[in-house]
């Protein structure tokens, strides 16, 4: 078994919780936003439902210059509603998936960059990069959409085990007695 399939249990169960919480992400809140120096809930489920698309282009490639002298800048998928919130969390994530599933070990420990107009912000193994800047970014940000629901009245779905708002299961209440 490769290092990248020893990551599909861990990386199966992030992605189901992700999807339970952008299912709920309201059409109505799109725009909406807890404070000025915040961003909109909806930025906030794009940037989530796209992270998973990080973890392919850092195994396919060998750096990314989100700022190039001279060219365009990193522009993430413009996303303004829940479908297209969902449409675009579903391929990110089964194309992220795949590449796991095929990655050789010696790919995922080589070098990955980031850089900003040429000038490197950081060099990690890609699969420190996978962890970090894709995985633990995404699952970061997803409990700050949570909170955004909270803030909105939209129910929060059990993640680790039930929220405030699905309650205990009958025989976990018990078993608590």
């Amino acid at each position: 078994m490769t290092i990248g399939q020893t990551m599909l249990p861990e990386f199966d169960q992030e992605m189901q919780s992700t999807r339970k919480v952008l299912e709920r992400v309201p059409d109505d809140k799109w725009d909406w936003k807890p404070h000025e120096k915040s961003g909109t809930l909806g930025w906030l489920a794009g940037h989530v439902g796209t992270v998973p698309e990080w973890i392919a282009m850092t195994i396919k490639t060998e750096e990314l210059d989100y700022a190039p002298v001279g060219g365009p800048t990193y522009q993430p998928p413009k996303i303004t509603n829940r479908a297209e919130l969902l449409a675009a969390f579903e391929k990110g994530s089964a194309e992220a998936r795949a590449a796991l599933a095929s990655v050789s070990d010696q790919d995922i420990v080589k070098g990955w960059k980031l850089l900003a107009g040429g000038k490197e912000i950081f060099t990690l193994p890609r699969v420190a990069c996978i962890r970090g800047m894709c995985m633990n970014h995404m699952i970061h940000h997803r409990a700050q959409l949570t909170v955004y629901y909270r803030l909105v009245g939209v129910p929060v779905p059990g993640l680790y085990g039930p929220s405030a708002d699905e309650g205990m299961p009958d025989s976990t209440a018990a078993a608590a007695n």
